[in-house]
């Protein structure tokens, strides 16, 4: 992976662990950890998993930053 890519998944990673802290504390569910929101659940043996949750981050990050920048312009 190149390091933009390790930084958007970075960044969708953390947006991502900070909403879903908040809400799970809300409703009293059981948290995941941040190492799991970045390279998935530690109990799945699917590859699918690990490749799904950096899908997931490398677009919530995209999306983060372009939110960020064009709130800044």
């Amino acid at each position: 992976m190149r390091i933009g890519g390790a930084i958007i998944n970075f960044i969708g990673a953390m947006v991502r662990w900070v909403y879903g802290t908040i809400w799970r504390t809300l409703l009293s569910k059981p948290k995941f950890t941040f190492d799991e929101y970045v390279n998935g659940y530690r109990k799945s043996d699917d590859s699918f998993d690990e490749i799904s949750h950096e899908f997931n981050n490398k677009i919530i990050g995209t999306i983060f930053i372009g939110l960020i920048i064009s709130i800044l312009s």
